[in-house]
């Protein structure tokens, strides 16, 4: 589509309906989290956490001691980052240690780990350099292995999962120039030949992270709707090899941090794919790469993880060498705030992973709450832990790691690591819309009992049959939400942090009244109500969390009774996190919410923009004189790219 054609996009409706085809719309297992949102504190589900296999756990140690020295010797993220390029040698150091097969099953060639022990591993990596992390990442966490592994035939595995263990670098393509959380506005195609022994493939794809330098993309198109497929708007996947004629690297991209990364704009002209790399079926793509992501999207919380670890460390240093006004820095009240702050939730960020990584391996939960929940936390979190750690280091954390090297000062990457981390609250779902997606399926049983009740394009007779149902219903449910055992002694086992757990039972109850309370008050118009819904949303991500850190300290107080400091640090966090909640219940209906969207609306109208007023703005870079650069096919090969790269 040319940049000057007008983009058809789809209606809200139509919107509302490709995502809601797409929902799973069962919960087969167990949701800690779900039982969270409607009132029940169930620790059972959690407490004894699931154990790893302690079969594996010999082997384990072995790979992440290698990868860990292969890490400190041949990762140089400030090198990487000046010069826009991970080397080869570096990702064929990594497929030697087996780092591109990690969950890859030991049948296909992979080294068989768990969940745990691939973010243990991306913990590893992603200290070092997150351009480098996301290779691994983008390849394993949503490129091929993932949805092949969940959805593959045996014959599409037994082709592909050896290759991509070996290191046959993936991707996955699903953004498009009009697609980003908004998939009904997809535009590239999917048509099957006429002798229906493969699909004939069109369009563009944007941002495909490892594009530029993969073998295997899942690439999603549209697909023409058929009798036999249920979804009305078709989104299906296939498996592209990059080497097949009309798939071609438009443009690379580059960005404010991660300037190592490997990804661009991928087109695909009249490409031919066999039948037989379809994924599970026509129709299914879109809900194929949601529940690829309801694990993949942990990958994210390991990075930022990894990065509290680091900037708690060069935090925690810094504070204690630094002397001013006669003290080390760490000393004085505003200092200690951040660095206690920072203690506090590095602590949680661990549990939060280590706990969602637990759920995710003993195939025992539905996580996808789980796993959104961490995704938006420990991006959140980690993006403000990073700015507290600049401001310890002042200018120092704003100087480039090059410069201070230059002036004899230690090359500290707090500046690189901050523009690395950013993009974390964007990748695979922003923040905006994981909240959206975590209330979605947070109201997802009260919809199932009342739903035709605040669909305004229900009918009638369907409306009278759903208030008869929710009649019935929360007149034995909401009473139940206002009783229930959340005091003294309760969960005593946990010590000083049981107090923290009980009020985490009289919350989730609190907040299942209020998801109702907001239901009855904003019927249909709830979903318009983002700022309501965050806000419910991050109560329940901090119950979770919360709930995380003391499961973790305990664990780690009964494992060495003589270091009571987990529970130190699990009570710091939870008290901070109690101050949180409170404030959200506190803004949930008396806020400023309305006047708030009422001035955006005037400000898209226009009305403001003589606030923009004495800048030269907007007009001076559409009009820049500079011509774009030019739009032309990038080579395919690995060495014509790398050229490319040092060029820049």
């Amino acid at each position: 589509m040319s940049s000057d054609t007008p983009a058809k996009h789809s209606s809200a409706s139509e919107s509302r309906d490709v995502a809601e085809a797409a929902r799973e719309k069962e919960w087969d297992q167990e949701s800690f989290a779900r039982h969270l949102f409607d009132g029940c504190f169930r620790l059972d589900l959690l407490d004894p956490l699931p154990q790893p296999d302690p079969a594996e756990e010999a082997r384990i140690r072995e790979f992440l001691e290698r990868l860990d020295a292969f890490a400190r010797e041949h990762i140089d993220g400030e090198r990487f980052d000046r010069e826009g390029w991970v080397p080869d040698e570096v990702l064929d150091g990594l497929r030697e240690l087996g780092a591109f097969g990690i969950k890859i099953s030991r049948d296909y060639g992979g080294l068989g780990f768990s969940q745990l022990t691939y973010n243990r591993a991306l913990e590893i990596v992603g200290s070092r350099c997150g351009s480098t992390g996301a290779f691994l990442s983008a390849h394993q966490s949503i490129g091929v292995p993932q949805p092949l592994a969940l959805f593959g035939s045996e014959e599409q595995k037994r082709k592909y999962l050896p290759r991509l263990a070996k290191g046959a670098l993936s991707a996955f393509a699903l953004t498009e120039a009009e697609v980003g959380s908004d998939p009904a506005n997809m535009s590239t195609t999917a048509e099957l030949t006429e002798d229906g022994d493969a699909y004939i493939l069109n369009g563009e794809k944007l941002w495909t992270t490892n594009g530029p330098r993969s073998e295997l993309m899942v690439v999603m198109a549209r697909t023409p709707p058929r009798e036999n497929v249920r979804a009305k708007r078709p989104i299906t996947a296939f498996i592209v090899e990059t080497d097949w004629p009309g798939v071609e690297v438009k443009h690379i991209c580059h960005f404010m941090g991660l300037r190592a990364l490997s990804n661009g704009v991928i087109t695909f002209d009249n490409v031919r794919v066999p039948k037989e790399n379809l994924l599970w079926g026509e129709g299914q793509g879109l809900k194929l790469a949601l529940i690829t992501l309801n694990t993949g999207r942990l990958s994210l919380p390991a990075f930022c993880t990894a990065t509290g670890k680091v900037y708690l460390e060069l935090s925690r240093k810094w504070a204690a060498e630094r002397v001013q006004w006669g003290a080390p820095i760490g000393k004085h009240d505003a200092i200690a705030q951040m660095l206690g702050r920072m203690t506090a939730n590095t602590f949680a960020m661990d549990a939060g992973l280590e706990l969602s990584s637990l759920m995710a391996d003993s195939k025992r939960y539905d996580i996808r709450l789980e796993a959104a929940m961490a995704k938006l936390w420990h991006s959140e979190t980690a993006w403000a832990l990073a700015n507290d750690a600049l401001q310890i280091r002042g200018g120092r954390g704003y100087e480039t790691e090059q410069s201070l090297k230059a002036r004899g000062e230690p090359p500290i990457p707090v500046e690189r690591g901050l523009r690395d981390l950013r993009i974390n609250l964007i990748f695979e779902g922003s923040s905006e819309i994981m909240r959206l997606f975590i209330a979605r399926e947070a109201v997802d049983s009260h919809l199932k009992v009342a739903g035709d009740l605040v669909d305004p394009r229900a009918p009638a007779a369907k409306r009278v049959r759903a208030a008869i149902r929710a009649a019935i219903h929360y007149a034995w449910w909401y009473p139940s939400r206002w009783v229930g055992w959340g005091g003294w002694p309760r969960y005593r086992e946990y010590g000083p942090l049981a107090r923290h757990l009980r009020f985490v039972n009289r919350t989730s109850r609190r907040l299942a009244r209020s998801l109702f309370h907001a239901m009855v008050r904003f019927g249909p118009r709830l979903e318009q109500k983002q700022a309501v819904l965050g806000r419910l949303v991050d109560i329940g991500a901090e119950l979770f969390m919360m709930t995380a850190a003391c499961l973790r300290a305990r664990v780690l107080v009964e494992r060495t009774p003589s270091d009571r400091s987990p529970e130190a640090a699990a009570d710091l966090f939870c008290r901070h996190a109690r101050r949180r909640i409170r404030a959200s219940f506190r803004n949930l209906f008396a806020n400023d919410d309305d006047a708030t969207y009422r001035l955006a609306q005037r400000t898209l109208e226009g009305q403001y923009a003589w606030v923009e007023k004495g800048v030269i703005g907007l007009d001076a870079l559409e009009a820049a004189d500079a011509p774009p650069e030019p739009a032309t096919a990038q080579p395919r090969s690995a060495e014509a790219l790398e050229a490319k790269a040092s060029s820049n």
